[in-house]
């Protein structure tokens, strides 16, 4: 992170000379197609911009953040709202906004070059969370703790900010993926030195992607003698998932592991019990939880994992007897509902593997077509990389197609459902000759620091790069030639000179 004072001494907000006690962050975006910080700075360093100063802005063309105030100074930079101002506890950074995009109404907008405006949101991201957990370790700040890291639109929903959507409004329409909840996870694992790559993990909140009919198909199967009454519930999980958010699906795929595919054999639990989840079976010998009806049991199931996956409020009553005992947020992927595999070592079981047991279900269900296995069909899938299922561009069955899709998109290669390469494009890039002068220079599975070291170092020497990609923590990432069969073989061309 390249960190500039250019501090606002103009401006009234600044001259007043009011200090806070910092209790927490605030994020906004500048809500106007202008990524260039200076003209912000330029424009609110004057003694008659009375309006507004925050305390730092982060540049959308190349992510270097400004401070313009001291950090205990208090900003103009949220507003006030029925409880108050976040103005009093909160350090307020505004993230520069892409210039090619269009307000046309309120927060929405239009946008003429969606590569070009996602490429600056990341960059403004990736410089927030590392601002953010320099911040809080600056002022012994808990980034995950209630209320201490936040957006202008959360500010607003706690009653000390004026009503704003930002920034999750200019994440939401480029399709960026980026929450609030998943900021917080950023920012606490850059404080701790660490940065788990979760491209292609499986969000617990979102939209479900099984239907009824092949969860029952599912179902029938590994289970012909299923209880109609069960049956009959399935719809319920998808229903009560929508409601609050989270996906359906995955409850259902939760609930086969925990049940048997509901045999109950060898389960803690009993069909009697409405209790599809092992709910309150904490040690051995424990029943667990009761409710009256299947739709509770479901409904508490759902809320127990919102919980778990999200720090949003319930949509309906709490019926979930230990939603209270769970630290909201702390497994915001499947992959981290098993304790020994969560970041944070919580999570809802404590045995290994546990939310891989839960996808390798729901895989099984989602590879069902009009209630019969579709498992011979074979997908091949064009991505940059296997782990980068974000950047794929279409899944084909043809073998030819998906290399014709590969070859009309340079640096992307063609997986198998296994994740081995088949094909990579040779068009796009020349292969070209770099010079290494250090010997210490690592060689990353992926293009940027948030992936992992390969344990290899290049050594002194010369080098062919056949491909290069933007990423985190250099101005351009090379892949290696050796490297060039499975792609997993970066360096940072900062400390190569082309030859």
């Amino acid at each position: 992170m390249k960190l500039v004072q250019s501090i606002l001494t103009k401006n009234p907000c600044y001259t007043a000379g009011r200090k806070i006690t910092v209790k927490g962050l605030m994020l906004h975006s500048v809500g106007c197609p202008q990524p260039k910080a200076s003209v912000f700075i330029n424009s609110w360093n004057s003694p008659s911009y009375d309006n507004a100063c925050v305390h730092g802005f982060i540049d959308g063309n190349d992510g270097t953040v400004y401070q313009t105030l001291p950090w205990n100074h208090r900003g103009w930079h949220c507003g006030s709202g029925s409880k108050g101002s976040g103005n009093n506890t909160h350090i307020g950074v505004e993230m520069c906004e892409p210039a090619c995009i269009k307000y046309t109404s309120g927060s929405n907008f239009t946008c003429s070059d969606t590569a070009t405006a996602k490429a600056v949101a990341k960059r403004t991201y990736e410089a927030a969370v590392e601002l953010f957990a320099m911040l809080c370790k600056q002022y012994s700040l808990n980034p995950t703790a209630d209320g201490v890291i936040i957006s202008h639109k959360e500010g607003h929903s706690r009653g000390i900010a004026s009503n704003h959507g930002d920034p999750e409004h200019l994440w939401t329409q480029l399709g960026m993926g980026y929450t609030m909840d998943g900021f917080r996870k950023a920012v606490k694992a850059a404080m701790s030195g660490t940065s788990e790559n979760t491209s292609g993990y499986t969000k617990i909140m979102g939209t479900a992607v099984a239907t009824v009919e092949q969860m029952k198909a599912y179902l029938k199967g590994k289970n012909p003698s299923v209880a109609q009454s069960v049956l009959d519930m399935l719809p319920l999980y998808l229903s009560e998932g929508k409601t609050e958010g989270v996906r359906g699906d995955i409850a259902f795929a939760q609930s086969c592991l925990e049940t048997g595919n509901f045999t109950f054999s060898g389960s803690a639990v009993t069909l009697s019990q409405n209790n599809f989840c092992g709910m309150g079976v904490t040690s051995n010998g424990l029943k667990g939880n009761s409710f009256d009806t299947p739709q509770l049991g479901i409904r508490a199931q759902i809320q127990h994992l919102k919980a778990y996956a999200s720090t949003e409020s319930l949509k309906n009553p709490c019926i979930d007897p230990r939603f209270k005992y769970v630290t909201r947020g702390c497994a915001e992927y499947v992959e981290w509902l098993g304790q020994q595999e969560n970041p944070d070592r919580k999570g809802w079981a404590a045995g290994a593997g546990y939310g891989a047991k839960i996808l390798s279900i729901l895989k099984t269900i989602t590879d069902i077509s009009g209630g019969i296995s579709s498992s011979t069909e074979v997908w091949y899938r064009v991505r940059k990389t296997w782990a980068d299922a974000a950047s794929q561009k279409g899944a084909f069955h043809s073998l030819d197609n998906a290399k014709r899709c590969a070859d009309e998109n340079a640096g992307y290669s063609v997986f198998d459902e296994s994740g081995k390469v088949l094909y990579t494009s040779q068009a796009g890039l020349t292969p070209y000759l770099v010079k290494v002068s250090i010997s210490d220079l690592n060689i990353r599975k992926g293009p940027g620091t948030n992936y992992a070291k390969t344990g290899k170092y290049t050594g002194q020497g010369v080098f062919t790069i056949v491909d290069e990609e933007d990423g985190k923590g250099a101005s351009k990432w090379g892949l290696l030639k050796s490297y060039q069969k499975n792609r997993d073989g970066w360096i940072s061309l900062d400390y190569g000179k082309r030859v």
